[in-house]
């Protein structure tokens, strides 16, 4: 089950991280405008990165501590911006579908290790 929730978030990621880089523009028509499209970039490139690690780990049934703790702490880090930001009104609420998505990989995890 580990090698699926690695494999499933780490399409996610990748492809995420990919769609800014590759359509900022449809990526803000969904998100919202940005002021510092270098930074939107950058968070997509390092989602990109986090992404295809964790396919490299899933494939190759590669899940040790460190994996876990990246597949983990990545998707929390996210929700929790995602959160925090909404409610602060800084960023669009589309950003929740994100952290209900993060918080399903969370749960995922936490079933996965407790098999």
């Amino acid at each position: 089950m580990e090698q699926a929730v690695a494999l499933v978030q780490g399409a996610y990621f990748l492809i995420t991280g990919l769609w800014p880089i590759f359509s900022i523009t449809t990526f803000m028509m969904v998100t919202g405008p940005k002021t510092d499209l270098w930074l939107v970039k950058t968070v997509g490139a390092v989602l990109a990165v986090i992404g295809a690690a964790l396919l490299v780990a899933g494939f190759n049934a590669e899940l040790g501590e460190a994996v876990r703790l990246l597949a983990v702490g990545s998707a929390a880090a996210l929700a929790a911006v995602d959160v925090i930001y909404v409610s602060r009104k800084i960023i669009a609420p589309i950003y929740l579908l994100d952290a209900v998505a993060e918080a399903a990989l969370i749960a995922w995890w936490a079933v996965a290790l407790h098999l």
